[in-house]
């Protein structure tokens, strides 16, 4: 079959020259990356045959690592959830490590105290942050500035909360 041959034929960039050069592909529909391949060209010619490098991986270890598997072992998974796309505001696991730090440099705890206690300083931390998000109100959006006597006057737009709407 052809398509089974045509990784052991060249290179993606001979081939993609091959393309430009017979007029397969017109020079203003290039992959992007091939600007870039033939500015700054790999080291060793990436082919299939090529066996691949033998690099040992480092392990990353930091030192609040086995605070933090230990707080991930015994805490409910789905007790604290993250949110992925917020950047602004800590997790759950770097408000405990910070907590959990801060007693221990004060020192005055065995271990066992120092994290029993950082939880229960971030659960009450936590439950003030959620209470903070609560109490602020929503943003509201700004009116458009008053026309002239041909257009009527904007009304602002009701907010609906989903604590208003499950109220008893």
């Amino acid at each position: 079959m052809a398509s089974s041959r045509l990784e052991k034929i060249g290179t993606i960039v001979t081939r993609t020259e091959g393309l430009l050069r017979s007029g397969a592909l017109k020079w203003d529909d290039r992959p992007l990356w091939y600007d870039v391949v033939k500015a700054f060209p790999p080291k060793e010619e990436p082919r299939y045959d090529r066996p691949a490098p033998n690099v040992s991986v480092r392990s990353i270890y930091y030192t609040e690592d086995p605070v933090r598997a230990k707080f991930h072992k015994l805490q409910n998974r789905s007790q604290y959830l993250t949110n992925l796309s917020d950047m602004r505001s800590k997790t759950a696991t770097q408000h405990f490590i910070e907590t959990y730090q801060q007693l221990k440099q004060q020192g005055a705890l065995d271990e066992e105290k120092v994290f029993e206690t950082a939880q229960e300083m971030l659960e009450e931390k936590l439950g003030q942050l959620k209470l903070e998000r609560m109490a602020v109100p929503p943003v509201q959006q700004q009116q458009q500035p008053q026309g002239g006597a041909g257009q009527p006057e904007a009304k602002p737009a009701k907010t609906v909360h989903l604590q208003d709407i499950f109220k008893e």
